[in-house]
């Protein structure tokens, strides 16, 4: 398979060592299986193990679309409403700023709410309660502020919406065996290294969001720890209602609305949890039409998907391993070649 995909293979052979000691790439086309390879190693060192096509990353942000769709589902369910208060679910919220937040805000990065806070300076703190208390940054609905504050607050209102951990309502919905918080401890050794970080020293195995660390691994914006395929199989619920596919997830109506533009950005618009692509400066590149959506994580893994082309591209690498540096060229140039690489293909 990976012969016909030559653009793809050359752009991730020539980063594997420099940017990430290890990655797994998926192309989908119309939710069907076109190109999947895995590159390198776990880590640069003596436990290095082989990355295979069924490793299992650290997901990062991409955590939050997971929680997204949760947060959907309830909305589907009647558990809430989707551009209702959450004054039920938030007692404590009465009578304060935070009375004016709606899922659809903290799903859209609209809610006012602080984009997050150093983990220095909340060592002490319950997260949980931080983020539901911490005064606003600015007015509910006014303007797109990326907030990991947002999806920890999405978190704890599924859970308290559903009265069941987040953990546990996820391992229901979403049923794959390869998807889950909190890897056990003799699973972490298969799972790529990510960064020396001074504080906790080279993280394998367990989240490396500071935020979901001290929250026991378990929280809305990141801690999730899956496959390409899982990752690749989620977008597909979205693809699908996108493209007239039956799916079982959510209803066909709000799976489009998730994709459909919530909030104007300059930089990158905001749909239900999916970024929508806004330039091409945006990571999915040049190529990827204009109502492609898509989401990254900080360690370096990243999935975006193209209605127009019905594909989908899941790039998962550990390139917060080699430093905190900007990823967008290497995951633009994937996507770029991933698209000339099935227009061949297809020929």
């Amino acid at each position: 398979m990976s012969e016909r995909f030559p653009r793809v293979e050359r752009v991730l052979r020539e980063a594997c060592g420099r940017r990430f000691t290890g990655a797994v790439a998926r192309i989908e086309l119309g939710g069907r299986l076109a190109f999947e390879a895995a590159y390198g190693t776990t880590r640069t060192d003596g436990p290095a193990r082989p990355v295979y096509v069924d490793t299992r990353f650290d997901l990062a942000s991409i955590t939050k679309l997971f929680a997204a769709t949760l947060a959907l589902r309830l909305v589907a369910a009647g558990a809430f409403e989707l551009d209702g208060s959450l004054e039920r679910i938030f007692p404590e919220w009465s009578g304060t700023p935070h009375a004016h937040v709606t899922p659809r805000m903290l799903l859209a990065h609209t809610s006012g709410m602080n984009s997050g806070a150093d983990y220095r300076t909340i060592l002490g703190e319950n997260v949980e309660r931080f983020a539901l208390t911490r005064p606003l940054a600015g007015v509910p609905g006014e303007s797109v502020v990326y907030s990991d504050l947002g999806f920890i607050t999405l978190g704890a209102a599924i859970e308290r919406a559903s009265g069941r951990s987040l953990s546990a309502v996820s391992a229901e919905a979403f049923a794959r065996p390869t998807l889950a918080f909190t890897p056990r401890g003799t699973e972490r050794v298969a799972i790529p290294a990510t960064e020396d970080d001074g504080w906790r020293g080279r993280v394998q195995g367990y989240v490396h969001d500071e935020k979901a660390y001290l929250m026991g691994g378990v929280a809305g914006h990141a801690g999730l720890f899956g496959t390409a395929a899982d990752v690749a199989w989620l977008t597909e619920q979205y693809l699908a209602a996108a493209n007239g596919r039956p799916q079982s997830l959510l209803p066909a109506d709000l799976a489009r609305e998730a994709l459909a533009e919530q909030a104007f950005d300059p930089v990158l618009r905001r749909g239900l949890g999916w970024a929508l692509k806004t330039s091409d400066e945006n990571s999915c590149g040049r190529l990827f039409g204009p109502q492609s959506f898509g989401h990254t994580g900080f360690v370096g893994t990243c999935v975006w998907a193209d209605p127009a082309r019905d594909v989908t591209g899941v790039l998962l690498t550990n390139s917060v391993y080699f430093g905190r540096g900007d990823t967008r060229e290497l995951r633009a140039a994937f996507y770029e070649a991933a698209i000339l690489d099935l227009e061949e293909v297809r020929a």
